[in-house]
């Protein structure tokens, strides 16, 4: 029921917003095309800390690394690495066949999108961190969280639409999210009206207050793994 229930959310309210435009069908295309990209860097940057992580408990290797000389915060430093490298090309590739198919030029925007991307960047690694804690919380059943807590998202972070679009209840529930603030900041950036100050301090914010809670409960959760044994019961 999850993910038929995520896609008519999201497709729903992109219908509404469709159905709502009067001309700008250009604008309307270069949001959904940019919003594509910026969200395909979010999926990206936390599968890079998530899956990552399992892979390491598929292939049994989840002990070897918290046995060896490097440290936690190194191992999750080395996964952000990793997950800013698949961004750089996933972004490229992207922003090129954008280009390519349908005359899209994304960079032409330049600087007043790269604080956008990188609070998206922040949001992923938060995110990643809180998942990666619940599966070693949790062992290989929660495995699938990897995949649906970053749609879970989706609906409520205007990726394709504006907050506007969003019933009145759901609003609030939107701006709280730091990513909602990254993709409005598109918006505005692609619309040609600059870069959106207040969306970035908004999404800069936001992403603070997660990246600390993502801290505390990863390190509660350490804790509790080593002191119940739960490294060895996770490749288990």
């Amino acid at each position: 029921m999850y993910w038929p229930v995520m896609d008519l959310l999201v497709w729903g309210f992109v219908s509404v917003y469709v159905g709502r435009l009067r001309g700008g069908g250009a604008q309307a295309v270069a949001f959904l095309l940019g919003g594509m990209i910026l969200w395909d860097i979010f999926f990206r940057a936390q599968q890079a800390l998530s899956v990552s992580f399992l892979e390491d408990i598929w292939t049994r290797n989840l002990i070897n690394v918290f046995v060896s000389p490097i440290s936690t915060l190194e191992f999750i430093v080395a996964m952000l690495l990793l997950g800013v490298m698949k961004v750089i090309v996933t972004g490229l590739l992207l922003s090129a066949l954008a280009y390519a198919l349908y005359a899209f030029n994304l960079f032409q925007y330049g600087l007043p999108l790269i604080p956008f991307v990188m609070n998206l960047l922040l949001s992923a690694w938060g995110i990643g961190i809180i998942t990666v804690a619940m599966i070693l919380r949790w062992g290989q059943g929660a495995e699938t969280l990897a995949w649906a807590i970053p749609f879970l998202f989706t609906p409520f972070s205007a990726v394709y639409y504006p907050v506007a679009v969003l019933p009145a209840a759901l609003r609030p529930v939107a701006w709280a999210l730091p990513t909602t603030h990254a993709f409005e900041g598109m918006r505005t950036v692609l619309s040609g009206r600059g870069t959106a100050w207040d969306q970035v301090g908004w999404g800069l914010g936001e992403n603070a207050a997660l990246l600390a809670a993502s801290a505390v409960v990863f390190a509660w959760v350490m804790h509790v793994a080593r002191d119940r044994g739960l490294l060895l019961r996770v490749e288990g």
